[in-house]
């Protein structure tokens, strides 16, 4: 099975992306992406997952079955680099989204409990922070990370210069049992400034057993079921990436690839 999920022409809802447990072989994370004009509508039920709905560009009014949330949004582009608007649905509960200007709509999913209420996430409530350095830098908004309250969900979006790498030093998270990891199955939404880039990323483990190599375009999803998962982009085009996690544990615990954790250290940048 491919690992990489090609966005497609918008179906009657407007849907792009489809990545669901069936499809990618694991049991937790599902992810849609739509592209809605303005002035259009569209009607999701939770069922048995929690949402989180990320407005990856463009305004709308989100309604859900006890609450409102009228004419939310700022940016039109992610490569605003401004944190997103984005709402939190429960398990069982119904949302209606009404594009008040051309939309692109983020919608990932886990499975949910329903114990907590329908919310919006402001982008006063994201986290930014900036990691990295020399080449291997990377501007972070954590969405809902797991400090803040979901039952399974965790979302983060990424911004990687022209010609860097992100998700580096290699790090993987695919341990049930383990001090040093949690297993969190991860897709990766990404996009281009500008649109015709593509990056190159890497999904493999230890042993080789998996090993894959896939160059992702505009609106593509990597599917990341286990083992290291880096990005490296390209001159000339910077790029974004949506990041879903969810798992049996809601905690991010990952290890580094013993072979270049040394990025991580003084050592780098390297001077000569």
């Amino acid at each position: 099975m491919s690992l990489l999920s090609k966005a497609q022409a918008p179906d009657a809802q407007g849907r792009i992306q489809h990545v669901t447990p069936e499809r990618a072989g694991w049991r937790y994370v599902g992810f849609d992406a739509y592209l809605l004009k303005k002035g259009e509508t569209l009607r999701l039920t939770s069922g048995d997952k929690e949402l989180c709905l990320v407005l990856v560009a463009g305004l709308a009014s989100v309604k859900t079955r006890h609450a409102e949330f009228p004419r939310i949004g700022k940016r039109m582009s992610p490569f605003e680099r401004v944190p997103p608007y984005s709402v939190y649905v429960p398990h069982d509960d119904e949302v209606e989204v009404y594009a008040d200007s051309d939309l692109e709509l983020a919608v990932c999913n886990a499975p949910g409990q329903g114990n907590l209420p329908a919310r919006l996430i402001a982008p006063a409530d994201v986290g930014v922070e900036h990691r990295g350095k020399g080449r291997n830098q990377r501007l972070v908004h954590n969405i809902l990370p797991d400090t803040e309250p979901a039952d399974s969900l965790l979302v983060v979006e990424v911004y990687t210069n022209e010609g860097d790498t992100s998700s580096y030093p290699s790090h993987k998270h695919d341990q049930e049992e383990s001090e040093n990891e949690t297993y969190l199955e991860e897709t990766y939404y990404h996009r281009f400034d500008p649109e015709p880039g593509f990056a190159m990323q890497r999904v493999y483990t230890d042993d080789r057993s998996l090993d894959a190599c896939m160059a992702p375009y505009n609106r593509d999803v990597v599917m990341v079921p286990r083992g290291y998962h880096p990005v490296a982009t390209l001159a000339g085009y910077n790029n974004y990436y949506l990041n879903v996690m969810a798992g049996p544990v809601r905690l991010w615990k990952f290890s580094w690839e013993k072979d270049h954790a040394w990025v991580n250290s003084d050592s780098y940048p390297r001077t000569e």
